[in-house]
């Protein structure tokens, strides 16, 4: 454990020593020069040892005094710069947010424009990552979690759910098509995103041809005719988008590729996706312009911007 004086007596030595004052020593720190005397005398005791020359005036620094000023003079300085960071980061307009690759570049950027033009004092930070990182460490401000269940590492907002569609451009099966039968499907490239191995929920081939056959038991063997598989969801998206085959989409991803025909629904049947849920620290010192943005998105969704 560390032994240290009261850093009263540590501030009135830095100060007087600056000024080689004791009278604007105590000028700046609002007491009197009798008490700066007396705080420095008790660090010489402390020290073992005198810190100052008073005699003749003015006064000095002795060796020791000489050796121990500097030290304090940077480690006061080293701790008000600190001090000044933490300030303006809790003060600070910024939000530094994390989001999938896919949410980040499907829903989120394209929607920003929208958060600007209500709150363009606000700077963001996007990180787009699969990558889950640590509220509590201050690695972002704001996590849109991609998961089952609310998260346990903060306060929660569910923004949507999504539903899985098996969709195609037009150009592969042909406009205004959206009922092809499981049969029909297999004439097509198969598209699919990598997900965990693991994982009974992932929106894959083999998880919509078992929900098939309860309708259509003569469902093929759709997983063994994946001719393109891609670890971002994004890259099988643009896949589909580009009539390379059929690909299985969320349909909160999509919902642009939707809207504008590049993409389309070829089935009535489809999976369950996950929840995108806003979450945060609910003690974070920024939270009035987090609750501002999980607000706004949240609205943006409602209205299906």
């Amino acid at each position: 454990m560390r032994k240290l004086p009261p850093l009263t007596e540590l501030r009135a030595f830095e100060a007087a020593a600056r000024h080689l004052s004791f009278k604007q020593a105590a000028e700046e720190l609002a007491v009197t020069p009798t008490a700066i005397s007396h705080q420095i005398k008790l660090l010489e005791q402390h020290c073992g040892q005198p810190l100052f020359r008073r005699r003749p005036r003015p006064i000095s620094l002795t060796a020791a005094g000489d050796a121990l000023y500097p030290v304090l003079r940077d480690g006061f300085s080293t701790i008000s710069d600190a001090l000044s960071t933490l300030r303006m980061d809790s003060n600070s307009e910024n939000l530094r947010i994390t989001a999938t690759n896919a949410f980040a570049a499907k829903w989120l950027v394209p929607r920003l424009p929208g958060w600007r033009s209500v709150r363009p004092d606000v700077k963001l930070d996007i990180v787009g990552t699969d990558t889950v990182l640590d509220l509590r460490a201050g690695q972002v401000d704001i996590a849109i979690r991609y998961a089952l269940r609310p998260p346990r590492d903060g306060s929660s907002v569910l923004l949507a759910r999504d539903k899985f569609h098996v969709v195609a451009s037009p150009s592969l099966v042909g406009a205004g098509e959206t009922a092809l039968s499981p049969e029909a499907m297999a004439r097509f490239p198969l598209i699919e995103a990598q997900w965990p191995a693991n994982d009974p929920h992932a929106p894959n081939w083999r998880r919509w041809r078992t929900l098939a056959q309860a309708t259509h038991p003569t469902t093929p063997n759709l997983e063994t005719l994946i001719s393109l598989t891609f670890q971002e969801e994004l890259h099988a998206i643009d896949a589909a988008a580009a009539g390379q085959g059929l690909a299985i989409c969320s349909d909160v991803l999509i919902a642009a590729e939707l809207a504008r025909g590049v993409l389309q629904p070829v089935s009535d049947i489809t999976l369950s996706g996950y929840g995108f849920f806003a979450t945060h620290l609910p003690t974070h010192p920024k939270l009035r312009v987090i609750q501002a943005f999980v607000n706004w998105a949240a609205g943006a969704v409602d209205a299906g911007a």
